[in-house]
């Protein structure tokens, strides 16, 4: 856990969130500035700063492609698509160092990106 991590913060129930999904390893919740009408925020309650720090071995990213996976069929965007994305460093546009994933659904999603 890192002292200055809302993500952190989130996971220790300091700051509240609108929880969609929670298990031992992973949280999910609703973005607070969606970007569509679906934008789930899913992050593992272990500190990562970003993807490249997760150790070799460790399988928390097939758990998190996992829950994505739950989230997508329970909203129903599984049917129609959906993104998933994972901004890692400053040109990612990673805005806070915890390893996260946005899920984003619910409309046309346009391509490229950024």
């Amino acid at each position: 856990m890192s002292q200055d991590c809302i993500f952190c913060k989130i996971v220790n129930k300091e700051i509240p969130a609108d929880v969609v999904y929670e298990d031992d390893l992973i949280i999910a919740f609703n973005d607070i500035a969606p970007q569509a009408p679906i934008h789930v925020i899913i992050i593992p309650k272990e500190h990562f700063d970003s993807i490249l720090s997760v150790p070799a071995g460790n399988d928390i990213i097939c758990h998190l492609h996992t829950v994505a996976n739950r989230i997508a069929l329970k909203t129903g965007i599984a049917a129609t698509g959906f993104r998933l994305v994972n901004n890692c460093g400053k040109d990612g546009n990673q805005t806070v160092p915890h390893l996260h994933y946005h899920l984003l659904g619910g409309r046309p999603l346009l391509w490229p990106p950024g």
